[in-house]
């Protein structure tokens, strides 16, 4: 069911059930009101009749004893007089003797012929004045007045309505544009929804869909990115690689071993930067895990051993009393490609410095690596994190770094380049850690 009829019905059988509970309590309560003054009406009419018999000569009552008066009958009331004696002294039905026979003091219903009748009887001066009226009279003017009273209800309920339908077709009608704005969207088109005219109860469920297709625009913008550079340097490898093969089946002995040994270096080579490109394209797609905490010399240790050249890595004393907001796989990736990256850099037979020190004040961590080769000159520090980009003569896949900076951003840290003249260069790894309170 959509939401335009589901709100038309909820709220029309709610308007209908309140007006229709107004209309009974009103009914109730005329009906009530109009049996009200019609016994008023009978009773008066018997309190009438009696005053005015009461005004007659005595020369009148003594004839009435002999003799009943007849008084001129309305259409639909009866009245009937009797004497002290229980003689009736006037009457407007001769055929009614048991509707209007005396009885108790007040109202009662009495049936004759098939006609219900309302009675009242009333004594004074020895005057027993019973009047009546029909019932059926009764209910014929209790429709009249119903009839009267319902009709501006069931008016104003249709009206009511009607205003309904306006009101939620007018107030859905910006859904109705939106839905047929999406509907009409080039499938291809990411660019955000306009917001200008909607109401201010539909703009945070738009900024929400705006917020995911700004996260679809850069989901499908990493894997173009990707699809593009794995494109760019795979194509290099692999053309090495064929013609390596291809020189190995046309020469013999040790040429065609080292052309099997060329090739099988390329595939070593498009292999990393497979795994290169795979990781980087996991992290950059990759939600953060909140609370997932690693340990800084448990980091440092696996990120060492898996160098594999722990000897010529220099560590400190003791590690810094903390825990970094950053799982312990990402980790040890990161800060095993910043060691990577010195061991390949530096001359070989020299070392590389790692420590870790706490930046108390921003709650952050930081792995200094440091190496002792020529360093980087300020446009080379700037190009470290960028894809493929290596220095003059390097070798790796240039991604190494690239992947650090991503980790650091996906984790709310960042990278640091430091490279004074002759000194080599010293990366920092910088990301948020868990500090323990002193004492």
């Amino acid at each position: 069911m959509s939401l335009r009829a589901r709100l038309l019905l909820t709220l029309g059988l709610t308007l209908a059930l309140l007006w229709a509970s107004a209309a009974a309590w009103l009914m109730r309560d005329l009906e009530d009101k109009l049996v009200e003054t019609l016994d008023q009406r009978l009773a008066q009419s018997a309190r009438m009749v009696a005053g005015l018999m009461l005004q007659l000569p005595p020369e009148v009552w003594q004839d009435a004893d002999r003799r009943s008066l007849s008084i001129p009958s309305i259409e639909g009331l009866a009245c009937q007089v009797h004497s002290p004696r229980g003689n009736v002294m006037a009457r407007t039905h001769r055929d009614m003797q048991d509707v209007l026979a005396p009885g108790k003091p007040g109202h009662a219903y009495r049936r004759e012929d098939g006609i219900t009748w309302r009675v009242f009887t009333y004594e004074r001066g020895g005057l027993t004045i019973t009047t009546a009226d029909r019932l059926d009279e009764r209910d014929t003017l209790m429709n009249g007045v119903l009839r009267v009273a319902v009709v501006p209800f069931i008016v104003a309920l249709l009206g009511s309505l009607v205003a309904l339908w306006l009101s939620v077709w007018r107030g859905l009608a910006p859904l109705s544009r939106l839905r047929e704005s999406l509907a009409h969207r080039d499938p291809e088109a990411l660019s955000p929804v306009e917001v200008r005219g909607l109401p201010a109860e539909i703009r945070p469920l738009i900024d929400t869909l705006n917020g995911l297709l700004a996260r679809v625009e850069q989901a499908f913008t990493r894997e173009q990115r990707f699809t593009s550079d794995a494109a760019h340097e795979l194509r290099t490898p692999l053309t090495a690689i064929k013609t390596h093969v291809q020189v190995a089946k046309r020469v013999k002995g040790q040429a065609a071993l080292d052309a099997l040994h060329y090739a099988e270096q390329g595939i070593v080579r498009l292999n990393n930067t497979l795994d290169q490109l795979l990781l980087l394209a996991r992290v950059e797609g990759r939600h953060p895990d909140v609370g997932d905490t690693s340990d800084v010399a448990t980091i440092a240790a696996c990120a060492v051993e898996d160098t594999g050249h722990s000897e010529r890595i220099e560590l400190p004393f003791q590690w810094p009393d903390a825990r970094l907001l950053v799982p312990h796989a990402l980790a040890v990736t990161a800060l095993r490609n910043v060691l990577d990256n010195a061991l390949r850099h530096g001359p070989p037979d020299t070392p590389v410095w790692l420590e870790a020190r706490l930046l108390a004040s921003s709650n952050e961590l930081a792995f200094c690596v440091r190496d002792a080769g020529k360093g980087l000159s300020p446009h080379g520090l700037e190009q470290l994190t960028r894809r493929f980009w290596r220095a003059s003569n390097a070798e790796g896949s240039g991604l190494g770094l690239a992947i650090v900076a991503a980790i650091a951003e996906r984790f709310g840290g960042r990278l640091a380049f430091h490279s004074p003249a002759g000194e080599g260069l010293t990366v920092e790894f910088i990301v948020p850690a868990v500090i323990p309170d002193e004492g």
